[in-house]
């Protein structure tokens, strides 16, 4: 499945699990922030698609990884918050996960410096 797919399920199902939560105050903060985070990569995949350049669609790509990144964080922070919910925070880090490697291996191949 092509990344930027993976990238709009992952949101969806990041989404319909917070929507599912009971949530305080502080659990709100860490959710906005992580549906914050989880849309954007898939937001600036798309974008990159329609770039008018190939230095314009690398930016985009780098600006993805940086939001799975911070996915991984809010990702990791809520599954010790909520540690009854580890199961399914864990398949959510799994797929980011492999979503950064994909974009990482793309930004690499990109910048020619990918060693084979």
């Amino acid at each position: 499945m092509e990344v930027k797919y993976r990238a709009f399920y992952l949101s969806i199902e990041i989404i319909k699990f917070i929507e599912g939560l009971s949530i305080k105050q502080s659990l709100k903060i860490i959710s906005d922030q992580l549906i914050r985070s989880v849309t954007s990569i898939g937001a600036n995949i798309v974008e990159a698609k329609s770039s008018s350049s190939k230095r314009e669609f690398l930016n985009y790509f780098q600006i993805a990884l940086k939001s799975a990144n911070e996915t991984k964080y809010w990702l990791a922070l809520l599954n010790k918050v909520l540690s009854n919910k580890s199961k399914e925070v864990s398949i959510f880090l799994k797929e980011v996960n492999e979503i950064s490697k994909i974009v990482g291996s793309s930004i690499l191949t990109m910048k020619g410096k990918r060693q084979l």
